[in-house]
């Protein structure tokens, strides 16, 4: 067991740090304030390579795995960037990760080196406003047609929608009812999202408004058979791929809003002089912090055990959504103390830490709750009953 840090690993975050640092707090509390799209930040890591870092080289990635594309999420959000800044990029890594494991080679070369040069947004539509974490209940419907499908229903929680041109759409083309199994019947598609077929409306909500999450509405959408992922009925087994992935990266983001909530805490801390002395030399003041400093870095193990199983492709489930759980539990812990820290400043957009709190608070109940992540740990780790 080895815990030094690779060389490869801390050129990756010297690299992103170097194009993050031409973005600073300031830049993401107007973009979303402004409800803005960073397409300026989202060039220059595209310029970079960055957003293609886990396809693989022969469709003009990098051929990088999971543990380094969250290592360049993770310096994404402790720059300050938070969950703005990060989730531009991180739709593109983990949600082609089943294009990249099972779609057809034909796929791979249309659209996985758009993907890594930044020129094609992808979406995923998974969620539907009756059928959350109960994948299995959703209804939205691909009739085949010939050499197409043609999609009907309604998703919710699709982020990025007004940019994407591409959506990673889970859909049943099997009836739940007619299936032996209920993860049966249900196929991905790689479909196109801004045409006439498809309405797209922003969801107003508290945070990231830089990113618009949005519902969407298929009303008999084409999508050619040649554009579905893997074998028809098959998709949620694909879609687990994604997301395990999705799990760790997340976690890698919620480490790094705690960083850079711990950073503004600390520095205001040893700056804020009260009653003749700075505040952090209270305890009550500087053993949460401490405290914080401990749970960030030990959720960190555990997102970096997550990311190596799932590279070295040996099953990750547990560790991906107990990195997720610990890291969402880690991050909002430091935020609220940093809110906390600051006192009533911490309540003014002008010191950040309100935004990076917004942000972190969302990783604990997306893209799944913690209450499901204990759910899966105590029946698959634990060996209990079912609870639901």
């Amino acid at each position: 067991m080895d815990f030094q840090t690779a060389e490869e690993h801390q050129l990756i975050r010297e690299a992103v740090r170097k194009v993050c640092a031409d973005f600073p707090d300031e830049y993401w509390a107007a973009c979303d304030a402004e409800k803005r799209f960073p397409q300026a930040f989202y060039d220059a890591m595209a310029a970079g390579g960055w957003i293609g870092i886990a396809i693989p080289e022969a469709y003009g990635g990098s051929g990088r795995g999971i543990t380094e594309a969250s290592i360049v999420l993770e310096e994404v959000a402790a720059s300050g960037a938070a969950m703005n800044g990060a989730t531009p990029l991180h739709l593109s890594m983990f949600g082609m990760h089943p294009v990249v494991r099972h779609g057809s080679e034909a796929m791979k070369q249309a659209y996985l080196p758009r993907v890594a040069d930044g020129s094609l947004h992808v979406a995923f539509g998974v969620t539907e406003p009756d059928a959350g974490t109960d994948t299995t209940s959703i209804t939205t419907f691909a009739r085949r047609d010939g050499d197409r499908y043609l999609v009907r229903g309604r998703k919710v929680w699709t982020t990025k929608a007004l940019e994407s041109e591409r959506v990673l759409l889970l859909v049943r083309t099997t009836p739940r009812d007619e299936v032996a199994r209920r993860t049966d019947g249900m196929t991905l598609l790689l479909a196109e999202l801004q045409r006439p077929e498809v309405t797209i409306s922003p969801i107003a909500k508290v945070g990231r408004n830089a990113v618009a999450t949005c519902e969407v509405v298929y009303d008999d959408l084409p999508v050619l058979v040649t554009d579905r992922v893997g074998e028809e009925g098959q998709g949620f087994r694909y879609l687990l791929d994604g997301l395990n992935a999705e799990r760790i990266l997340i976690a890698a983001e919620a480490l790094g809003i705690g960083r850079a909530a711990l950073r503004r805490a600390t520095d205001y801390a040893s700056e804020r002089v009260v009653f003749g002395r700075p505040i952090g030399q209270n305890q009550g003041v500087a053993f949460p912090l401490g405290e914080a400093r401990m749970r960030l870095d030990a959720a960190e193990l555990m997102v970096r055990k997550a990311a190596w199983l799932l590279d070295a492709g040996q099953p990750c489930g547990a560790e991906a959504n107990m990195a997720k759980w610990l890291a969402a539990d880690a991050a909002f812990q430091t935020a609220d103390q940093a809110m906390q820290t600051h006192g009533g400043f911490g309540y003014a957009s002008e010191y950040h830490v309100e935004r990076y709190w917004r942000e972190a608070r969302l990783m604990r109940i997306a893209p799944i709750s913690q209450e499901m992540i204990l759910n899966f740990v105590t029946e698959h780790v634990l060996g209990l009953p079912r609870s639901y």
